[in-house]
């Protein structure tokens, strides 16, 4: 969700995740900053985040490689046998 108060993760709404970001959706700048948000979320290089679908659509699909880490924010994303601190 582009042009949020901040950048943030919204939560699990329909087995999506939800992100809001504060960059406008204009030519381009949404995707920008959301690769960037998401990158140093999972704490990878920007170039490990690409947008695999939906460039210019409010649904993306998102590939990130190998991440280092998995935010805290959303702990439905971590495997069941690691513990959330």
């Amino acid at each position: 969700m582009p042009r949020s108060s901040k950048d943030e993760f919204a939560g699990i709404h329909a087995d999506l995740l939800k992100i809001r970001i504060k960059a406008p959706p204009v030519d381009g700048k949404a995707n920008q900053h959301l690769i960037q948000f998401l990158a140093k979320q999972f704490k990878v290089p920007k170039k490990q985040v690409q947008i695999i679908n939906g460039e210019t659509a409010r649904n993306k699909r998102v590939r990130i490689e190998n991440p280092t880490a998995l935010p805290d924010a959303i702990p439905e994303l971590r495997p069941a046998t690691e513990p959330r601190k």
